[in-house]
């Protein structure tokens, strides 16, 4: 497919630029693939959709305050440095976006707070990447903690450009789960959960289950190419437990619905599919870019969110509906004014 086909007028105001006052009160939109019918309900409603035994896949990435803003030595030069991932702990090593990037050289020293923090730049990587080590003397977790107290919560730039990031945004932008530390994005359809509809969820039989794949900012980053085949994805860490596993292929062999919660844990699941079609435990990276046509193995439901022109989240959002479904779907949000992006509604595909 090509990307201009993914491309439709979305008007700014329906880009949410804040979540909910509490969660679980978004818009839900429902698309059955097999009626084609579309009906339009509360995220509480979502409790309507599913049975005893069937299988909710979460991910339980934790989102860091990946933003950091400081100076560079002597000059005092204001800058941005994003951390994209981990490179190498022991080392202190990190592989980050700067801005602004010609003002960034190998060899610069760069100061965050009170100087609390000081990196040294030691590779250039792309236009804008950088590979820095930080000048840390305390421990793993200390220095995650010097970050955490400077970083900023790492809102996509659709929605920091737009209004400052807030302190509540820590919280918000969070799934109520998360629990490994390593994602510098949500995975967004995971925020409309709070404890009441997982508990209402739990005691109708529906099993949770997690597995872990750390958002990067590849999720984000524009298509520039207008053949899809020839667009590159960005690696992601991602690990499948044994446990996990077991739930989804019990669920698969009893022809339960296996939703995956967000475009982040469709990727990871078809990312490790056995030859007789089950999950297989994996910890390792994915380049997996899924578009239209695409036959899915693993999951036979999904939830995620209302996406952006040209993403490569509709992108995935279309394979998996139905390119001619999804975009009635948005055309019809957008006609009722659904929220979009990372606060907006959410969208059930059955």
């Amino acid at each position: 497919m090509k990307l201009s086909e993914f491309r439709f007028d979305l008007p700014n105001n329906l880009i949410a630029l804040y979540p909910p006052e509490n969660r679980g009160e978004s818009r839900l939109m429902v698309v059955n693939r097999k009626t084609k019918t579309i009906e339009h309900r509360m995220f509480t409603d979502i409790l309507d959709y599913f049975d005893d035994g069937d299988v909710m896949v979460t991910n339980d990435t934790k989102v860091f305050p990946a933003r950091l803003f400081g100076q560079k030595e002597k000059t005092g030069a204001k800058i941005e440095v994003f951390l994209l991932r981990e490179l190498n702990r022991e080392h202190r090593l990190w592989d980050v976006l700067v801005d602004p990037a010609r003002k960034i050289r190998v060899g610069n020293k760069l100061y965050f707070g009170d100087s609390d923090l000081v990196a040294e730049v030691i590779d250039n990587t792309t236009s804008r990447g950088r590979t820095i080590r930080f000048l840390y003397d305390g421990d793993h977790k200390a220095l995650m903690k010097a970050i955490h107290q400077l970083g900023e919560t790492p809102l996509p730039d659709e929605i920091r450009f737009k209004r400052k990031v807030e302190a509540a945004d820590e919280e918000r932008y969070q799934t109520i789960y998360a629990e490994h530390v390593g994602a510098v994005a949500a995975p967004t359809a995971g925020l409309h959960f709070n404890k009441i509809i997982m508990k209402r969820l739990e005691l109708k039989g529906i099993n949770f289950t997690p597995l872990t794949l750390h958002v990067g900012l590849g999720t984000f980053r524009q298509v520039d190419v207008e053949d899809l085949t020839k667009h590159k994805t960005d690696s992601e860490n991602f690990n499948i437990t044994g446990k996990t596993c077991e739930v989804v292929n019990e669920g698969i062999d009893n022809k339960k619905k296996i939703c995956a919660i967000g475009t982040t844990v469709l990727k990871a699941l078809e990312s490790s599919v056995s030859a007789d079609g089950h999950l297989k435990p994996i910890e390792g990276w994915t380049d997996k870019f899924i578009f239209p046509p695409y036959d899915f193995r693993i999951p036979n439901a999904l939830l995620t969110n209302m996406h952006l022109p040209e993403s490569i989240l509709l992108m995935m959002t279309s394979a998996f509906g139905g390119y001619d479904l999804i975009k009635e779907a948005y055309q019809i949000a957008i006609k009722e004014k659904y929220k979009f992006f990372s606060y907006g509604d959410a969208m059930l595909i059955i």
